[in-house]
């Protein structure tokens, strides 16, 4: 007899996790017995599911990183128990909490697959009965010599799967709200799920699967723009307690050349803070020296953080500084590929 699959749920909170009120059509959360009503094709996946729902449910702009943590401990404790997770989760940080999650798990075997929905699910047009559905799918699909298929941190919408730490929200009214713009999907959902292999990644053979969930948050975002004043850059730098900064630049990696401002950039890395250049486009990677405009960050030490998107950059700087003492440990894996999450240019 075939054993049936099994997919773990974290009910966490977001839109996928309202209903209307049947007494004054108000939304209001529900719990995964009210769910099995509204979508009674979860009993016909064959697929044995249990759910873990958050008390209270966590609606997305409240996520923090003591919500990743816990995402991160309940997949560890029933990681042996599931062939994969599902993790119900308001859109707005999804992106950050898949990221988030893709640095904690170190060579994962098993799919996570975070999902959610724009419209409630006991509306009708709603689109959280095909994410959640085609989810469960991916959460529990195996090769024909039963390894997971996407053994990855995944983000599931519409129709597509991607890569946790490539995405990024780009939509707010459309069902297709996600995109990766640096990187393909790893399976598309038509008849049946197509699956892209060559973008998978896989972990090493026998590696021992590793939980890591201290983070910092002594950090701060940049965004430079046309008219950006000394006070403004200065205030950002003297953060108290910062460590590491997220400058968000224009093109390639450009900045102003204005002497105050390389001033205070140079004054900041020499103080210990880290200070990493993100490029403002959704597309394409920082090349710091492509321009003059750039080439003094070089000098400065600022490091490049490629074609990262800013939920994974902001999550690797909170990872790294949470799990290492040493500076120098830091700078080296920023500038490592360790979950995908980046493509290094030479």
């Amino acid at each position: 007899m075939t054993k049936k699959n099994s997919v773990l749920l974290l009910f966490t909170g977001g839109t996928i996790s309202m209903a209307e009120d049947p007494a004054n059509g108000a939304l209001r959360p529900i719990n995964f017995e009210r769910l099995q009503k509204l979508l009674p094709e979860l009993k016909q996946t064959g697929v044995n599911l249990k759910s873990i729902p958050f008390h209270p449910l966590v609606d997305s702009s409240e996520v923090d990183a003591d919500m990743w943590e816990k995402i991160a401990r309940l997949i560890e404790k029933h990681y042996d128990e599931f062939d994969g997770f599902v993790v119900l989760h308001g859109t707005d940080t999804m992106a950050y909490t898949a990221s988030a999650l893709s640095f904690m798990f170190e060579n994962l075997t098993k799919p996570i697959i975070l999902t959610g929905s724009q419209l409630p699910i006991g509306m009708l047009r709603s689109d959280a009965k095909e994410n959640l559905l085609t989810a469960i799918e991916l959460a529990c699909a195996k090769n024909e010599v039963g390894a997971a298929v996407v053994p990855e941190v995944c983000v599931f919408f519409e129709d597509e799967l991607y890569r946790g730490n490539r995405t990024t929200k780009k939509n707010a009214e459309h069902f297709s709200a996600f995109r990766s713009y640096n990187y393909p999907p790893l399976a598309k959902a038509g008849v049946h799920i197509k699956y892209f292999q060559s973008n998978i990644r896989y972990p090493a053979k026998s590696a021992k699967l590793r939980v890591r969930t201290k983070t910092d948050n002594n950090i701060a975002i940049l965004k430079i723009f046309p008219g950006i004043n000394e006070n403004t850059v200065r205030a950002v730098l003297g953060t108290p307690n910062l460590k590491a900064l997220v400058l968000e630049s224009f093109g390639s990696g450009n900045v102003p050349q204005k002497l105050w401002f390389g001033k205070a950039l140079k004054a900041a890395a020499r103080k210990g803070i880290l200070i990493v250049n993100k490029t403002q486009c959704s597309t394409g990677s920082v090349e710091m020296g492509r321009y003059s405009t750039s080439l003094n960050l070089i000098d400065i030490g600022v490091i490049s953080a490629y074609d990262c998107t800013t939920e994974a950059i902001v999550t690797k700087l909170m990872y790294l500084l949470g799990e290492n003492q040493s500076l120098a440990e830091v700078k080296k894996l920023l500038k490592t590929d360790i979950a995908g999450e980046m493509t290094i240019i030479e």
